[in-house]
């Protein structure tokens, strides 16, 4: 079944912290390879928090582990994946001048995936 949402990648401050280590560290790379979904669509979806899942976006596909958002962090229907390689492949290459590819509000596309893998397609 597949499920429409709109993925807002950004920044996290764990991110940060994490950065101070190493892009290659498992707790940088945990914090920028796990989508966070709205308790509520986890539930609605049948999900549970650790179960892979694949986002399709108009510029490419990932597979992820999602977890549960903080109760009130995520609205119903939005996502939130921390800036890095795997968003990246969700996003554009037009910067529009700018340097910063569209990166907020994207439509993405969600089903369960089929198979162990994580990370980049």
């Amino acid at each position: 079944m597949v499920n429409g949402f709109v993925l807002i990648p950004g920044r996290t401050s764990k991110q940060g912290t994490t950065l101070n280590e190493g892009k290659l560290t498992a707790a940088y790379l945990r914090e920028t390879e796990t989508l966070l979904m709205n308790p509520d669509d986890l539930q609605r979806l049948g999900l549970q928090s650790g179960n892979m899942v694949q986002l399709r976006s108009a510029h490419g596909s990932v597979t992820v582990p999602v977890e549960a958002a903080k109760s009130g962090e995520l609205p119903s229907g939005v996502l939130f994946i921390a800036y890095g390689q795997v968003s990246s492949q969700l996003m554009g290459g037009d910067t529009h001048g700018t340097g910063m590819p569209d990166s907020k509000g994207l439509d993405v596309e969600l089903t369960v995936a089929t198979t162990a893998s994580s990370g980049l397609e």
